[in-house]
């Protein structure tokens, strides 16, 4: 099983999940998700493998979110405008994002964590 684990290294939540998969030694790829964050096409996949709502890949709590009343135009915007909103930016993208291929989870708990990785 290969890993790739797109993180944020200021993240203390992405620090807590990287910490987790050392502990376990699972191997993983490393990718800064503001400097090479994921394409559109990629996060369309990460979307449907995931089974998660759209919504929760967004970075709620960022500045750039509020900043660009991001909330707001969830309200209106089609799932290709809000895709296509989520790849211009790293830092709006939930972080972080770990991804074996098959399955995708965003953020980090334990619980779902060892649930789908070990």
């Amino acid at each position: 099983m290969s890993l790739t684990f797109y993180w944020y290294p200021k993240c203390g939540t992405c620090r807590n999940a990287k910490k987790w998969l050392d502990a376990h030694h699972l191997p993983y790829e490393e990718v800064h998700i503001v400097e090479n964050p994921p394409s559109r096409a990629e996060l369309q996949g990460f979307l449907q493998k995931s089974g998660l709502e759209l919504k929760k890949f967004f970075n709620t709590s960022g500045l750039k979110y509020r900043e660009l009343g991001i909330k707001d135009k969830m309200k209106s915007a089609s799932e290709d405008e809000l895709l296509d909103i989520l790849a211009s930016d790293g830092m709006l993208i939930k972080r972080p994002i770990l991804t074996d291929g098959e399955h995708v989870t965003v953020g980090f708990k334990e619980e779902e964590y060892e649930k789908m990785w070990l």
